[in-house]
Formats: C-alpha cells, sequence, structure tokens
C-alpha cells in the first residue's frame, strides 16, 4: 500500500467534526497524509509572531486555511522557540479563547497547543478538540485533564525545555531515544485514560542539525507502530542550516520538501505555517503516487 492510501485513526470520546461514533466513542479516519495548520496567537513566536493577535486577523487566517482544505487548525498563546519567555496562563487565554470560540461549529478540527493543564481544560470546554503538548504530557493533570475530556493529544519529544533546549543537546542513539521515548509515554496516557495520541518527533526542539535530519530519515520507523505521527518542521532553523536562508518567513520551499519526505514515509499529519500551500502540494504527490503504483 503506498502512502496515499494508508489508512490513520484518532479516537475521541465526544464528537469532533468529520468523526463516526463508534463503540469507542468518535473515530476519526482519514487516508494518506492530512495538514494542520499553524495559528500562532502570540507576539513573538519565530515565524509569524504578531500577525494574528488581532481576532478578525486571525480568523480570516483559518477560514482561508479550512476552505483551502487544511485538516486541523493548531490555535497557539504562548511561543515555544529557543529562547522563548514563559507566559501565564491568564494571558495566554486571553489570546486563545476568542479564537476557539468563534471557530467553534464551523466544521473544522481545532487543537490547542499548550503545556499548561489550565490552559488546555479550558480550550476544550471552549471547543477545541486535541491537545498540543511540546512537553510529551510530562505533567500529570495533563493527562488527566485529557482523559477526564475524552481528549485525543499530541505526544512531542523535547530535550529539556523551550530556554534551554538548544544549549548543547546530546544523544547516544536519537532515534532509538527518541522514537523509545514517544511509544513508551504513547502506551503511558493510553493507559491512564486518553483515548489517543499523536507522535511528533519534535524536530527542532533540544536537537542538532544531525539529530533533526537522522529523526527525517526514520520516520517511517516510527509510523510502523499503531500511534499516527506527526511531523512539525515548518520553517525551521534545520531549513537554514541546509540550505541557507536566514530569514524564517522565506524557508516555505524547504517546509515543502521535508514535509512532503515524511509524507512518503508514513506521516499522517504535517504541520505548517503556510498550510494552504501544503495540501495542494501533497494533493499532487498523491495523484502521482496513486499513478506510479498504477
Amino acid at each position: 500500500m503506498n502512502w496515499a492510501q494508508r489508512p490513520h485513526r484518532l479516537t475521541f470520546g465526544f464528537p469532533v467534526p468529520g468523526a463516526e461514533k463508534t463503540g469507542e466513542g468518535w473515530a476519526l479516519r482519514w487516508a494518506g497524509c492530512r495538514v494542520m495548520g499553524i495559528l500562532n496567537a502570540t507576539p513573538d513566536s519565530f515565524s509569524d509572531g504578531g500577525r494574528h493577535l488581532g481576532l478578525d486577523a486571525a480568523l480570516a487566517t483559518a477560514r482561508r486555511m479550512r476552505d483551502a482544505g487544511v485538516f486541523m487548525l493548531d490555535i497557539g498563546g504562548e511561543s515555544t522557540r529557543p529562547g522563548a519567555e514563559p507566559v501565564d496562563a491568564a494571558t495566554e487565554l486571553d489570546r486563545v479563547l476568542p479564537l476557539i470560540r468563534a471557530l467553534t461549529g464551523e466544521n473544522v478540527l481545532l487543537s490547542i497547543d499548550t503545556m499548561k493543564p489550565e490552559v488546555a481544560a479550558e480550550a476544550l470546554k471552549a471547543g477545541a478538540h486535541l491537545v498540543n503538548d511540546v512537553t510529551g504530557l510530562r505533567d500529570p493533570d495533563m493527562v488527566r485533564v485529557c482523559a477526564g475530556a475524552g481528549a485525543a493529544a499530541c505526544i512531542m519529544h523535547m530535550q529539556g525545555e523551550p530556554r534551554t533546549m538548544q544549549h548543547q543537546p546530546t544523544y547516544g542513539d536519537v532515534v532509538a531515544e527518541v522514537h523509545g521515548y514517544l511509544r513508551q509515554r504513547a502506551a503511558e496516557v493510553k493507559a491512564a485514560g486518553v483515548p489517543s495520541v499523536l507522535l511528533d518527533p519534535g524536530i527542532g526542539f533540544g536537537k542538532t542539525l544531525e539529530h533533526n535530519l537522522s529523526l527525517l530519515r526514520a520516520v517511517g520507523d516510527l509510523a510502523s507502530g499503531p500511534d499516527p505521527v506527526l511531523m512539525a518542521a515548518s520553517r525551521k532553523k534545520t531549513i537554514d542550516l541546509i540550505a541557507g536562508v536566514p530569514n524564517a518567513a522565506d524557508r516555505d520551499p524547504g517546509s515543502f520538501a521535508l514535509h512532503l519526505h515524511a509524507a512518503r514515509q508514513g506521516a499522517a499529519l504535517v504541520r505548517l505555517h503556510a498550510a494552504g500551500e501544503m495540501v495542494q502540494a501533497l494533493r499532487v504527490e498523491a495523484a502521482l503516487a496513486v499513478d506510479v503504483e498504477s
């Protein structure tokens, strides 16, 4: 079976757009690779900080992505770029809740990108469907929030924390360690009641260029397990180090290349700033894959 026909599934404890009721909850099924669009309601994100602080601007971008065929919107109110300073929960909630509430009922999946259980809880009450936690649900309260709400979660690997993660990251075998961590955390949080998980190797989060390249080459190994894989390398420094593109906003061509590679290796979702354009690229790539197989 080629990558464009490969089935993927997430389960939720409540209705979500496009899901079907099953004995285990609501099952969201898709084939091939779909796109998660980035919507940062922050002033300091590394690529688009400040662009979506106003509700009208954020909604316009969200609706453009939805209309272009983006599968899920990932809404964040705190930057996790290297060296980023944390914000308090009240500030984060002020940034994300109006946007989540405005998008509820617009037939698009909503993810809340947060490290804070209290933010995740309020976002889920407001209409979010999935929790995307760059700390891998390290906080037991985050596990309890997701399990209690019946929300799926994205588990990401990060060595250290955002302010220090790029200070000499070290691994013995980066692929074995990252994949082992993700699979162990997936088993733990599902055993604690979280209905389903995405796995994200955390490109750029406590990794050197060589670590990132090793993980990108090994997407197929991570995707060989039961849990769908999310690849999130949009506009990251890795592209600059490979291709010499110092301005993050100019890295979309490299982002498309990295994520098309991940899709061909079995990634179920790819997370991008230029999300609508990525939908187009994946549709063309999928058509080519089907033609080659036939």
